[in-house]
């Protein structure tokens, strides 16, 4: 008898009845007990994990736990095996690879690895859930990359401050240069989020509105008139700002519009980038990846007083929506940045 029978070879099913969405949770559950008692899985944490899949996205996470318990009931009752054969049977087509993904996300360590003591119950599993290996590696590559991709999140975010408190409805720069009413409403996911020369505002419709300052030196003040302000704010928005800023983080992203604004605020440059899969948006797919959406980004720079200012605005493209033509994008974005910028008072 070999250390997994007890998961994969039992003869027994249980009487329970299990949804599609259940069937995949019961994997997880079964991948959490299969090397540990019941007594250490933690149905809160595993009701987390659940809780990002796309399966389980009309349900909270209260009751994602209430299923968890639910199944830990199960198995308590009936054993490991009866609910691991009654997942099986109640999972549908469509949601085997996310049962798949479900089990590999419990197995990960801290390392984003499966640790060599899981690899034999990984492979167990594959073959239970009659996956090729193709499929189950692209599985294991696309979990493991999500995390990767959520912890660069967490650690460019570690110096940024959230800040919950609305009730000023102003935000006011740490330098002192600039005030401006908050833009978005706590009730929608409102969040600012303010570091060293920069502030964003963010919400759960798609919202993005930052704006990125820089004290200008007076030494530049030379090579801006030695080569004119439409060169010297392209080069700084275009050279500088866009390849560190943008193109580090979204590869395939590119400038699409570019326009000198000769009469808007004593000159301004801006452009419009088009950023596959760059939007700060994630939709989670059917494997529990998060996949970030397509988005236009339009940008706008500008001297004011002792700083340079970069303000950026965002259109993410939710639930299917087509871009507009490039110029109407374009024009649509810069009007947005134009209506905010003139909410701010410069100091």
């Amino acid at each position: 008898m070999t250390k997994y029978d007890k998961v994969f070879n039992s003869p027994k099913t249980s009487e329970e009845s299990l949804s599609p969405e259940e069937a995949v949770a019961a994997i997880a559950t079964v991948t959490a007990i299969a090397d540990s008692s019941i007594e250490d899985v933690d149905a809160e944490s595993l009701a987390g994990i659940l809780w990002e899949f796309e399966v389980f996205e009309e349900y909270s996470e209260d009751e994602i736990a209430e299923i968890v318990d639910r199944l830990i009931g199960i198995t308590e009752e009936e054993g490991i095996g009866p609910l691991f054969n009654a997942a099986k049977v109640s999972l549908s087509d469509e949601l085997v690879l996310d049962g798949f993904a479900a089990g590999v996300i419990v197995l990960l360590d801290e390392e984003l690895a499966i640790p060599k003591s899981k690899q034999a119950y990984l492979k167990k599993l594959q073959a239970a859930l009659e996956l090729e290996d193709e499929e189950a590696e692209e599985i294991i590559k696309e979990v493991i990359a999500a995390f990767e991709e959520e912890e660069e999140y967490a650690d460019d975010e570690d110096e940024t401050v959230v800040i919950e408190d609305f009730s000023d409805q102003t935000y006011q720069s740490p330098l002192g240069n600039f005030t401006v009413p908050i833009p978005v409403d706590p009730q929608q996911g409102g969040r600012i989020q303010s570091q060293e020369g920069v502030v964003g505002f963010s919400d759960d419709i798609g919202t993005l509105l930052r704006i990125d300052y820089y004290p200008f030196p007076l030494e530049q003040l030379e090579e801006l008139e030695a080569i004119g302000q439409e060169e010297y704010l392209q080069t700084i928005l275009v050279d500088k700002y866009v390849p560190q800023a943008i193109f580090a983080n979204v590869p395939d992203a590119s400038v699409e519009y570019s326009e000198y604004l000769e009469d808007t605020l004593r000159g301004a440059y801006y452009v419009l980038i088009d950023m596959p899969k760059g939007s700060t948006i994630s939709k989670q797919e059917n494997n529990g990846t998060a996949m970030r959406l397509d988005a236009y980004r339009g940008l706008l720079t500008f001297i004011s007083g002792e700083f340079l200012y970069i303000v950026s605005s965002q259109h993410s493209f939710i639930n299917g929506e087509t871009p507009d033509s490039v110029e109407e994008e374009a024009e649509d974005i810069k009007e947005s940045i134009l209506e905010f910028v003139e909410t701010i008072e410069f100091n």
